[in-house]
């Protein structure tokens, strides 16, 4: 997702890397699997790896601006849900359905095997699915450090040729089944992953995660009355993973146990009006184990209820929405003392109007209002932070977080042009940010001192603005085969009273031409990336970069089960540093990269 607008990764190594969604990350942007939480540690600390993998899914949805209402206040920045299709809605076409997929990469001599299959029995679906991956440290075009870094501590550049410890291995397996009635479906499922990946910031630091999943779905549709159907979900899961030193001896562990739920009735729509009304809630446990232990155990609650609203006339509508979360959080601090049990009551509304003027053209202005409780680690957080090399410290009296953001939407989709638009201005009120004190902390390590900085959680008022941009437009059409011109850009700037925000993306452009025809696919990618340099006053600036990439893909066969593709990305070997990586000055973005694979469908 890292390329499109409006989105990065937050590159902090392959096995460990998270969303972010117009600069914000971490407790601000939730990523969820079939609608409901990933129940993992993932928004505790930028090295912990999302519970989810992309190889996973049959579709991945990003949602962006008022629509995050339905998840929540934790989403106040965004929304990722990975569809895994593993508890089936429908029978598979034809009784079966599904694929197998195997792929390669040089830069880091990648391997990569998965299948997935939907077997339909009579009323039952059956689905099993696995996937393997593993990578080495992966090559990178400069020294680790970047020029920047060296030059502001005096230290030397070194060639590596390889990113010390950013190797990744994952296995995953799942199996699923429903029963598919006329009125509706319900299935359970049951998923395992185990991931082993080297922590970047530390040469000899690994970590062993583990999962077990288990979820239920169903919907059941009425013949008649107000309500078209009701839908539910809920999803378990126990969660461990492992920070392993270079003796092999385990270090710091974090659990992660809990359950999340969420219902739905879905109005039938009348006269152009639909909607829905839900209850989301969920409970979880976190616990961390060891002498790196930077947050106490903690317990989650949260509740809440919403509704959305749509009217959707010829030439115009409205939409709206409201919501109610009440969230516990209890934990005792580390620095001891009582027992600290903070409850927050937010609510969150938007409202939008939209209007097609004419065939093709949609034109949409909305206002939102949205408020988030302190996450478990900006309340808690009290102990040295070694992915992130400060010491982090929370703050038990922080209050809600609230924001109201104004966007305005374009979209276009006539003949041979398409785009979209989307221009946002957002104002927040406690702005929860983590800032230099200027105060410095000892950590002995097997006796060397090391003096780390001390970094706290504080309010502050803050503005974020900017726009996504994409269009298309087919320059030659000939039956199936077509040659189009691409173009995507983003820009987002971010002040909070305390000076600019930290870790805020660069403005990107990207061009890109393709030609598409039913054997072949070919594309030709240009990707600028600015440099950052409106930077808090702990950071250092970034360099701009400019990326190309070829990819293409050929079907050999009339029915296009067999796809074979290749992809070189960066192709000139350049240096590139993701500058809303906390990794960026020591950890460089791979170099030069050639990824061939096979998949096929039936």
């Amino acid at each position: 997702l890292s390329t499109l607008p409006g989105q990065r990764s937050s590159g902090f190594a392959p096995g460990s890397s998270r969303p972010v969604i117009r600069g914000l990350s971490g407790p601000r942007v939730q990523v969820l699997t079939n609608g409901v939480g990933l129940i993992d540690a993932s928004s505790i600390s930028p090295d912990h790896q999302v519970a989810a993998d992309p190889g996973e899914s049959n579709r991945i949805e990003v949602v962006r601006g008022p629509a995050t209402l339905a998840y929540g206040g934790s989403a106040i920045g965004g929304v990722v849900n990975i569809l895994d299709g593993r508890i089936p809605e429908q029978m598979p076409e034809g009784g079966l359905e599904g694929r197998v997929t195997a792929q390669g990469s040089t830069v880091d001599n990648g391997r990569s095997f998965g299948g997935r299959a939907t077997l339909g029995l009579g009323r039952f679906a059956l689905h099993l699915d696995a996937l393997k991956k593993d990578a080495d440290d992966y090559e990178i075009p400069s020294s680790p450090i970047s020029q920047r870094l060296a030059d502001a501590e005096g230290i030397d550049r070194e060639e590596t040729g390889t990113l010390p410890n950013s190797f990744s291995e994952l296995e995953a397996f799942g199996i699923g089944g429903s029963y598919i009635g006329d009125q509706g479906f319900f299935g359970l499922s049951y998923k395992q992953t185990d991931s082993t990946y080297g922590i970047v910031a530390e040469e000899t630091v690994f970590i062993d995660l583990q999962q077990e999943r288990f979820d239920a779905r169903g919907e059941y549709r009425f013949d008649s009355g107000p309500f078209r159907a009701v839908r539910a979900t809920y999803g378990q899961a126990d969660y461990t993973h492992t920070e392993f030193e270079d003796v092999g001896e385990p270090g710091t562990v974090f659990n992660s146990d809990g359950w999340e739920a969420r219902a739905d009735l879905i109005q039938r729509p009348v006269g152009g009006w639909n909607g829905a009304f839900g209850v989301q809630a969920l409970s979880r446990n976190f616990e961390a184990i060891g002498d790196e232990a930077f947050v106490p155990t903690i317990d989650i609650e949260e509740a809440g209820l919403y509704t959305v609203q749509r009217l959707d006339r010829d030439g115009y509508g409205f939409e709206g929405g409201l919501r109610y979360d009440r969230r516990t959080l209890s934990a005792t601090p580390l620095s001891g003392g009582a027992e600290v049990e903070r409850e927050f009551d937010n609510w969150s509304a938007s409202g939008a109007v939209f209007v097609r003027p004419q065939p093709g053209l949609f034109l949409g202005l909305s206002l939102s209002r949205t408020e988030r409780a302190p996450s478990e680690v900006e309340l808690f957080a009290d102990g040295f932070h070694l992915a992130t090399a400060v010491y982090e410290l929370g703050d038990t009296t922080l209050d809600t977080e609230a924001v109201v953001t104004l966007e305005g939407t374009v979209h276009y989709d006539r003949g041979a042009f398409r785009g979209d638009l989307h221009v946002y201005a957002a104002k927040y009120d406690g702005f929860i940010d983590q800032r230099d004190t200027g105060l410095e902390e000892p950590f002995d390590e097997d006796g060397e001192i090391e003096l780390f900085p001390v970094f706290a959680y504080v309010q502050t008022d803050a503005d974020f603005r900017g726009f996504e941009a994409q269009a298309a437009y087919d320059v030659w059409t000939s039956g199936r085969r077509v040659v189009t011109l691409e173009a995507a850009a983003d820009y987002v700037d971010a002040d909070t009273d305390l000076g600019p925000a930290s870790r805020i993306p660069p403005w990107s452009l990207t061009g890109r031409v393709r030609y598409g025809s039913a054997p072949f696919d070919v594309s030709l990618e240009v990707r600028r990336v600015g440099e950052q340099d409106e930077v808090a006053e702990f950071e250092l600036p970034t360099d701009g970069y400019t990326l190309v990439n070829l990819s293409g893909a050929w079907r050999p066969f009339q029915d296009d089960r067999i796809t074979l593709f290749a992809e070189g990305r960066n192709l000139f070997d350049e240096e590139a540093r993701e500058h809303v990586s906390f990794l960026k000055d020591i950890a460089p973005m791979p170099g030069r990269n050639l990824r061939v694979g096979i998949n096929y469908r039936f």
